[in-house]
This record gives structure tokens, C-alpha cells and sequence, in this order.
């Protein structure tokens, strides 16, 4: 094989994970896939850069017809038309997974992807979580000797397992002398292993795609469904997939995407917090007029957001597709009630606006906020496992519409652009100690969060803006003052060991990426350079 791990097996039963069958799926998924996937990163760039010289988005003339024709994606299986509660979280330590399969949500969203530090540690012990869930002997037994098990009073929660996004690598994994696809080794190892058995189970491969920008990027994962159920004897259309539409190129080739994985398509997801990174990054060039206020002043209310999520509820549903709501960052804190009423607070306004508007089901975050999504959707929903029959034919949205960022209500302010530095630092510091999803100020902050945070400021900088509380001009003198103030901060609160490891590194990679004059695409992958290079596997913190 042409295949190699080059790290010692991380965890125990790794083995069970990387079996040369399993392993030699992954290298042929790469062997036909890498080049497809190279095309569509450098179609990417190449686009990004004809909308920053033009200063012109828009719907695609050449996709028109697929747009205005009538067809509908394949219908869902049995397990996946009543989604109205989906909890998400990361898949490792296995714990978090026996919690999220116990929460009373209809679906799990096993998460490889922005709540989980790519850690070869993080990755295997993942698929384990998966493999035994398949099995249904999933359990998990915490230092202090607390056990956790799979309930067997009611239904467990129905896996969608998210891979990696098209740009990360997977350090670990060589393919013919390169770094393996982090997309390909997810998703072939969790096929490999679970497919058959989930549709023995009653239950199929289910996954969530992320970061997608274009419906050739929804051909490539649809080529690659293809090819993996005939190569291990999978009925064609067992796979599902949603997609995550969390990229403002995406926003205008929904109907594309659909109709791209309609034999494998089971609907679309509001990814709120990355649509606002992407937004900031894909026009970071378009001046003032593009940059956004404080990030905790921009609601799923602001006119363009709003335009976003009726356009994926009316497109979804025309094509007999789940409209699924983004998450609630609020997180319940049990030692101060009154924290935990407000985070319900916002967590049931803002699923009511969903089911509301028309959506199947929504996310949240936390065991402890199934029960308030749920009873919304309940209200709205009924004995109805969805509201697909609700088509929204009032709806217009025009590309004008979709890029009215001007219009979104809030101020740029020192608190917001400090808010930014204090998360991106913090956030990355958990990231590099091996966990993903991190509670901040009672927000549960993953990549996507600190994307924005970190892309706002470099916006801030590029556009010169003018803070409205202080009237002070956004320089790189000023942020590099302020970020040394939080970094201050953030040390008075963390073991001078954690600092030293973890939020010092974290600080000058912020440093880096935002004063820097280019911009930097992805965070997570010069974070993830140095989590290699640095060798920080250990077991993760927090």
C-alpha cells in the first residue's frame, strides 16, 4: 500500500480502527479523489478573487434551469424525517458522545469538524465513540470512577457524523508521499467501519458536509457517496447528507447543491456563525461598506441574515428537503440560576423564530436545552415530524437582499473588538490543549466563533474603522495594545503552566494572523501546523 500512519496508535484499540481493509479504502478514496478536490480548493481562490475585482455576487446564469425546474431530492428515511431537536458536539472523550446519544434529541451531530481539535487522539478515539455506538456498547468510565452508559429507557439519538471541511490535512495519514485529505480520512473510516452495520441496524450513514462553496464541491461529495457504496456493497442511496450552507457562496447555489447530492440529499443547515465569517472574509476587500458591527450585535434578525434563512427554508422545502435552524451559543451555568433562565430565555425566542419561519428542527449546544427546543418545535409541529409541506411561496430574495449587510442594526466598539482578541486567544489556548468546543462567558465558542472574531478585527485594521464609543481608528498599533491587555487578562486567570503551553503560543498566533497584511483563509490551519509541530496530543484539557 501506498498508505502510512506515521504516528504510534494513539489510543488503546486504535488498532480496531486502522486495519489495512479500512486503510486501504481511505488511500483509494484519495487515489480518486485528491486531484477533484485540489481543482475545487484552487476554483475557490480563483473565484473569491473575480468577486473582490468585480464587486459582483450573484446567482449563476449557466445553473438557471436547474433553479427554476421542478424536482425534488430522494425522501428521507425513516430514521431522519422527524429532526426537531439535533444536539451537536464532539465525539471524544467518549462520555461527551454517551451524553449527546442520552439527550432526549432526535439527532446527534458527531462532530469532527469545528468543535473538535484535530488531534490524532481526537480522531481515532472519535471513531471509536462511533464504532461502539454502531454496536451499542458505547460506554465510558471517568478517572474518578463515575461510569456513563447507553440508556435503555428510550430512543437513542440518530448519528449524523460531520467530517473535516475540503482545506484540512490530515498530518498523520500519507497518501503517495502526501498528507492525507482530513475530509477522506474522517468520512472512509467511519463508512468503512459503520455503514453496513447501521443499515443492519435499521438506521444508515448519515453525514453533515461543512464549509462547501460551491455545487461542484456537492458533485465531488456525491462522486465520492457513489463510489464508496459500490466499492464496499452499500445499495446506492443509503448515504444522506446535509449540507451545511455557512459560506456566502453557497447561500446562492442552494438549489444547485441539492440538486448536485439529490440521490443522497436530505437537506440544508443554517450555519449562522461561519456564514458571518465567511461574509467578512469573502469581501474583506469591498471597504467599509462590508464591515460589520460588533459580532454580538448582528441577529438572525438583521435584514441579510433574514434573507439567508427564509431563502433555505423556501428552497429546501420546494425540493422535499429539511430546512434545519443554526445553534444557540447560550449555555445553561448551574451555579448561577440566573444565567441559565436568561440563556433559556434566548434559546427558546430564537427556536421560536425558526419554527416560526418554517424550519424542520434546530441545534443547540447542551443536554439541558433539548427539553426548550423541543417543546418549541412541539408547539409549532405537533404530531407532524416536519413542516416540509409549508413552501413559503411568499418569499423573494433577490442577491441585493442576501448582501445588505449595510442595513444590519449595531456599532463597532472597543468592548467588541477586545470581545474578539479575549476569544480568539482563549479559544485557540483550549484548541491547542486538545479540545475543540469551549464555554466562554457562557457561549459554547467553537472554530466558527473564533473565525469570526479573529477575521472582524483584520477587517477593522484593513478598513481603518472608527470605533463608535471611543472614536478611536482601528490601527494595528491599537490592536496589538489591546491584545496584549487581554493576553494580561487572560494569564491572571489560568495556571502559569496552562499559559505558558498553550494561551501564550495562542496570543502570537493571533497576533500573527491579524496584523498581518494578507489574509489568513482558515485559522485552524496554521493552528494545526503548529499543534503538529509542537506534538501537542496529549490528552485534552478542560
Amino acid at each position: 500500500m501506498s498508505i502510512t500512519v506515521t504516528t504510534p496508535l494513539p489510543v488503546d484499540r486504535a488498532e480496531e480502527i486502522l486495519t489495512a481493509d479500512a486503510l486501504a479504502f481511505v488511500e483509494k478514496l484519495h487515489q480518486k479523489f485528491t486531484a477533484t478536490r485540489e481543482e475545487r480548493l484552487i476554483a475557490r481562490a480563483v473565484r473569491r478573487e473575480e468577486v473582490a475585482r468585480t464587486g459582483k455576487l450573484d446567482f449563476l446564469t449557466e445553473t438557471a434551469d436547474i433553479r427554476s425546474g421542478d424536482w425534488q431530492v430522494a425522501p428521507a428515511p425513516t430514521q431522519l424525517q422527524d429532526r426537531r431537536v439535533e444536539m451537536t458536539g464532539p465525539a471524544s472523550p467518549a462520555k461527551m458522545a454517551v451524553n449527546a446519544l442520552n439527550s432526549g434529541a432526535k439527532v446527534w451531530l458527531a462532530d469532527f469538524e469545528d468543535a473538535s481539535t484535530p488531534t490524532w487522539h481526537n480522531v481515532i478515539d472519535s471513531q471509536l465513540s462511533l464504532l461502539d455506538a454502531t454496536r451499542g456498547t458505547l460506554s465510558y468510565t471517568s478517572p474518578e470512577g463515575k461510569e456513563y452508559a447507553l440508556r435503555t429507557d428510550a430512543p437513542l439519538s440518530v448519528v449524523v457524523m460531520r467530517p473535516r471541511g475540503w482545506h484540512l490535512n490530515e498530518a498523520n495519514v500519507i497518501v503517495d508521499g502526501e498528507a492525507g485529505i482530513g475530509a477522506l480520512v474522517d468520512f472512509g473510516l467511519h463508512f468503512f467501519h459503520n455503514a453496513a452495520r447501521l443499515l443492519s441496524n435499521g438506521s444508515g450513514p448519515y453525514y453533515y458536509l461543512p464549509k462547501l462553496e460551491s455545487h461542484l464541491e456537492a458533485r465531488l461529495w456525491n462522486d465520492i457517496f457513489v463510489f464508496a457504496q459500490d466499492e464496499l456493497g452499500v445499495p446506492q442511496g443509503s448515504v444522506r447528507a446535509t449540507v451545511l450552507i455557512e459560506t456566502i457562496p453557497a447561500a446562492f447555489e442552494m438549489d444547485e447543491i441539492l440538486y448536485e447530492l439529490r440521490d443522497h440529499a436530505s437537506g440544508l443547515n443554517a450555519g449562522r456563525w461561519d456564514y458571518l465569517f465567511s461574509m467578512i472574509k469573502y469581501f474583506r476587500d469591498a471597504g467599509a461598506s462590508f464591515a460589520l458591527p460588533d459580532r454580538a450585535d448582528i441577529s438572525m434578525t438583521a435584514p441579510f441574515m433574514r434573507a439567508y434563512t427564509e431563502l433555505l427554508v423556501k428552497t429546501c422545502h420546494r425540493r422535499g428537503a429539511f430546512a434545519m435552524g443554526g445553534m444557540a451559543a447560550v449555555i445553561p451555568n448551574r451555579r448561577e440560576p440566573e444565567v441559565t433562565k436568561a440563556a433559556f430565555d434566548k434559546v427558546r425566542a430564537d427556536k421560536t423564530r425558526e419554527a416560526g419561519d418554517g424550519f424542520d428542527g434546530s441545534w443547540v449546544a447542551h443536554p439541558d436545552l433539548v427539553p426548550v427546543c423541543k417543546e418549541v418545535f412541539d408547539s409549532v409541529l405537533g404530531e407532524r415530524p416536519n413542516q416540509i409541506d409549508r413552501q413559503r411561496p411568499e418569499v423573494s430574495v433577490t442577491a441585493t437582499d442576501l448582501l445588505d449587510v449595510t442595513s444590519a442594526p449595531g456599532r463597532a466598539t472597543e468592548g467588541g473588538l477586545r470581545s474578539n482578541l479575549y476569544v480568539a486567544v482563549a479559544y485557540i489556548a483550549v484548541w491547542l490543549s486538545g479540545n475543540g468546543a469551549v464555554a466562554i462567558h457562557n457561549l459554547m465558542e467553537d472554530a466558527a466563533t473564533a473565525e469570526i472574531s479573529r477575521s472582524q478585527v483584520w477587517q477593522q485594521i484593513r478598513n481603518g474603522v472608527t470605533l463608535s464609543d471611543t472614536g478611536t481608528t482601528v490601527t494595528r498599533e491599537l490592536v496589538t495594545r489591546i491584545l496584549a491587555e487581554e493576553t494580561d487578562r487572560l494569564r491572571s486567570e489560568v495556571s502559569d503552566e496552562l499559559f505558558t503551553s498553550f494561551y501564550a503560543p495562542a496570543s502570537e498566533l493571533v497576533a500573527e494572523i491579524c496584523l498581518s497584511e494578507e489574509y489568513t483563509d482558515f485559522l485552524t490551519q496554521p493552528a494545526y501546523d503548529l499543534l503538529v509541530k509542537t506534538e501537542r496530543v496529549a490528552t485534552p484539557a478542560g
